[in-house]
Parts: structure tokens; C-alpha cells; sequence
């Protein structure tokens, strides 16, 4: 097999960890206030985070002042997406929030135009149209089927979004594993302090396999995303993303006997398709500068 296909891959291993994680959160039934389930997470996960950063020898702390003001602000970014992101995810089928999820090359797209000036041709403005009318049917505003969660979802893809953004804007020298650990640790710290508001209530052993096994697969789902970035091409490996958008159908079926409504599909396909388009612009572009 080519790198390229090993990357393509890990990239579906890291998408199917990252969505099974979800369905183990969603389990849970919001059992456990969002605050102390993060914190439970968060501690776990951090953990074994830093046991691949030592394992690898990429814990570096001794980086420039500037990278950890851009990791700061990524904290905060990342803050608010788990917020917004599990709240949306117990009021909303699985599916559903992963099909919003998917404006995310669209929006960042957007963002990297807006704020760092990137050039955005006609074509890909035209896609990035379409992706929006899109997610203008996932959510159908006005529509009976629009809830609160639905914009819940909607602020965490934005949230994810500067959140990548930052992360773009971080020196090459800065160890991914250092900002991966800062991001986690400091979501753990967050919501350990905000979950002090109210005591802490007892967790079943059912809900501690579940958080354990959410910890574990979020873990999977860092480490395959880092080593898909060391071995495929971006362009080659970055459409197989959307295999999220299979996982959460296939488990938001199986595990929770939902299924989208025709015009969720055909929103999700939408988005899908105009994301996917974006990413063949862009490689098409670097290669007729190559």
C-alpha cells in the first residue's frame, strides 16, 4: 500500500474513533452533569495523551512565548466547542449533529479569506454557497424541525473553526502532542472548576465504562489524525473526513433507531459534495503553482 492509502486509512480509523466517542457520551442519557462528565473525560484522556507524548518524545515545553499565547487561545476555542458540541449531541440525534459538523472545510475556508486574505476563486465561493443552502436544510430554520440545538451545533462548528484557524497559526517547531495535551488539559481544568458549582453526583458503573471507553477513543481518534498528517499527502487524505458522516448513520441507526429526514440527507450530500469539491480546488490550485 502508498502512504497515501495508509493515510486514507488512519484518517477513516481517526473519524470512526472520534464518532464512536460521541455515541459513547450520548449513552451516558446526560446522566452526569456536562461539566463533571468533561471533567471525567478530560482527565482520562489527558492521560493517555501524554503517555503518546512521552512515547514519542514530542512533550516540548520549552517553546516560544507567542506559540503558547496562540495555544491559550485554541484552549478557549476548544472550551466552547465541547460545550456547544455536547450539549447539541444529548438534545439531537447523532447524525444530525455530524451532518452540521461537516460545513467544517466550508467555513474554514471562509475564515482562512477573512482573516488571512487567502484568495477564494469563483468556483469554490460557488461551493461554499451551496454548502451553506446545505446546511440551510439540515437546520431549516423556521421549520418545524428547527430547535435551539440545532444553532448549539452551528456555534460549535464555529468555535471549531477559529480553533483551527489558531492552529494554522502556530510555528512549524511546535510539537502537535504539546498543543494536543495544552488543549486537553486545559478543557479538563475548565470544566473540573465549573463542575464544582454543584456537588457532584454518583456515576453508575455502566457510565464509567462508557466514559472510559469515550477517553479511549478519543485518544484513537488524536493519534490517528496525527500520524495521517505524517504520512498522506493533506489533499489525498482530507476527503476521507467525511466517512464521520457513514459512521454516525450507520451508529445513530443502530444504537439509537434514528434516522435523518430526506431533507437532512439531502442537506448532509450537499455539504458533503461542495466540501468535497473545495478540497480538489485547492489541490488543482497547488499544483498549477508546482
Amino acid at each position: 500500500m502508498s502512504n497515501n492509502q495508509i493515510g486514507a486509512l488512519l484518517m477513516m480509523a481517526s473519524m470512526f474513533s472520534f464518532t464512536i466517542n460521541d455515541t459513547f457520551i450520548k449513552l451516558t442519557q446526560a446522566e452526569i452533569p456536562l461539566a463533571q462528565l468533561l471533567a471525567i473525560r478530560g482527565g482520562m484522556a489527558s492521560l493517555l495523551i501524554l503517555a503518546l507524548a512521552l512515547a514519542l518524545g514530542r512533550l516540548r515545553l520549552g517553546i516560544a512565548p507567542r506559540a503558547w499565547g496562540l495555544i491559550g487561545l485554541r484552549c478557549l476555542a476548544e472550551i466552547a466547542a465541547a460545550y456547544f458540541f455536547l450539549t447539541a449531541l444529548f438534545n439531537m440525534p447523532l447524525a444530525n449533529v455530524t451532518a452540521i459538523l461537516q460545513a467544517l472545510p466550508l467555513t474554514i475556508t471562509v475564515g482562512a479569506f477573512l482573516v488571512f486574505r487567502e484568495p477564494v476563486g469563483w468556483r469554490r465561493a460557488t461551493a461554499i454557497a451551496v454548502g451553506f443552502a446545505g446546511m440551510l436544510l439540515i437546520v431549516r430554520p423556521g421549520a418545524e424541525g428547527f430547535s435551539i440545538w440545532s444553532l448549539y451545533a452551528l456555534i460549535a462548528v464555529l468555535c471549531v473553526t477559529a480553533r483551527d484557524l489558531v492552529t494554522r497559526r502556530l510555528p512549524p517547531e511546535t510539537p502537535s502532542l504539546t498543543a494536543t495535551l495544552a488543549t486537553s488539559l486545559a478543557v479538563t481544568l475548565w470544566f473540573a472548576v465549573a463542575s464544582l458549582a454543584d456537588p457532584w453526583v454518583p456515576v453508575s458503573a455502566t457510565n464509567w465504562q462508557l466514559l472510559a471507553g469515550s477517553a479511549l477513543f478519543v485518544f484513537g481518534g488524536y493519534y490517528f489524525s496525527i500520524e495521517t498528517m505524517r504520512i498522506g499527502d493533506v489533499s489525498y487524505v482530507a476527503p476521507f473526513r467525511y466517512t464521520s458522516l457513514i459512521a454516525a448513520l450507520a451508529l445513530g441507526w443502530l444504537v439509537f433507531g434514528d434516522w435523518p429526514t430526506l431533507y437532512t440527507l439531502i442537506g448532509a450530500g450537499l455539504v458533503v459534495g461542495a466540501g468535497l469539491f473545495t478540497l480538489w480546488r485547492e489541490r488543482e490550485i497547488r499544483r498549477q503553482s508546482a
